[in-house]
């Protein structure tokens, strides 16, 4: 346990930002999961436009780094459109 107040200070603002930066983080990784489940292509772009702007958000309030929520938005939708055109070779 610290000794000073502003080290005490410092733990219980690293408990909440800690929190809220998991919440963030399990919320992008839950809407990409549902990217890769089996729903519709509708329901896949409007969850893709959610994704960005969770992984943008998400970059600029330095919860993760900018470059890697370019990445993970470069892979989402790589992704979204392999389907969309494996799905048009099918037809």
């Amino acid at each position: 346990m610290p000794n000073h107040v502003s080290c005490e200070k410092r733990l219980r603002q690293e408990k909440k930002r800690s929190a809220r930066n998991h919440y963030v983080k399990m919320t992008i990784n839950t809407l990409a999961k549902k990217m890769r489940s089996d729903i519709s292509a509708e329901e896949k772009e409007t969850l893709l436009h959610e994704v960005y702007s969770q992984l943008d958000k998400a970059a600029k309030s330095h919860v993760i780094h900018k470059r890697t929520a370019s990445r993970r938005k470069a892979r989402i939708s790589a992704f979204f459109n392999a389907q969309k055109a494996e799905k048009k070779e099918k037809k």
